[in-house]
């Protein structure tokens, strides 16, 4: 059995077909999306096209809860204010028929394997926002990748690899009890890489590859100009 976990794709195409082949050249049997499916990238109806393909198992992110919660009439985060062009724009454009999927996406996944339990959330939610709207801001704050921090954030979830995303570079961290994993954002890098991780059954428990492969930056980049995404100067300065 082998779970390919990616994270943060961001609306990018390109890096997510490049991730897919890997994927099918490894055998990977199922595929994880750690939430932020869409946004950023111009792509997000033909990204969630292609992970329902796959059959991937999704969580939401906060952009993905952002743009539904747009959709939906129910507001929009008071600090996210700096994106919210860039949502509207996304909201605009999004298929019905991944509004309804996107609405349904649960908060967290768990699975066992090879006599361990994988646990899967975006971001850590403190549990007095755990049922939270995104117009509450249930996500933590991002904190520095440290093993301190991790521990604090994910230490009491149960489970003994925890994966994450949410801030996007690689995190790789391990104490007696857990390994605290976010494979980096698939979707969003300075590089030309797209990041995904594959766990796998090792000899005394869960196995863990932290992958990357090229992707077709300068199309993603194009796309970018020819589709006028909002607030693209600013992503491309800060994320890009």
């Amino acid at each position: 059995m082998k779970i390919g976990i990616v994270t943060d794709v961001h609306g990018n195409l390109e890096a997510l077909q490049a991730v897919l082949h890997a994927m099918d050249a490894q055998r990977v049997d199922v595929v994880w999306s750690l939430g932020d499916m869409i946004a950023m990238g111009p792509d997000s109806n033909a990204v969630m096209e292609r992970l329902l393909d796959r059959g991937a198992h999704m969580i939401s992110g906060n952009h993905d809860e952002a743009v539904i919660s747009l959709l939906a009439g129910h507001g929009h985060p008071d600090s996210y204010a700096h994106t919210r062009p860039h949502h509207e724009w996304v909201a605009r454009h999004l298929d019905t028929n991944y509004m309804d999927v996107l609405e349904s996406l649960p908060r967290t996944i768990t699975t066992e394997l090879a006599g361990q339990t994988a646990f899967g959330i975006h971001y850590h939610i403190p549990n007095e926002k755990w049922e939270a709207t995104i117009v509450e801001e249930p996500f933590h704050d991002i904190l520095e990748p440290t093993l301190e921090n991790m521990q604090r954030l994910y230490g009491e979830y149960a489970g003994d690899v925890i994966l994450f995303g949410h801030h996007h570079p690689v995190h790789l961290f391990e104490d007696d009890t857990k390994c605290y994993v976010n494979p980096g954002a698939l979707g969003v890098a300075r590089d030309e890489l797209a990041r995904f991780a594959i766990l796998s059954e090792g000899e005394t428990g869960i196995r863990l590859d932290l992958k990357a492969v090229p992707y077709d930056k300068r199309t993603f980049l194009e796309k970018m100009e020819r589709h006028e995404v909002p607030q693209r100067d600013v992503m491309m300065r800060l994320f890009y």
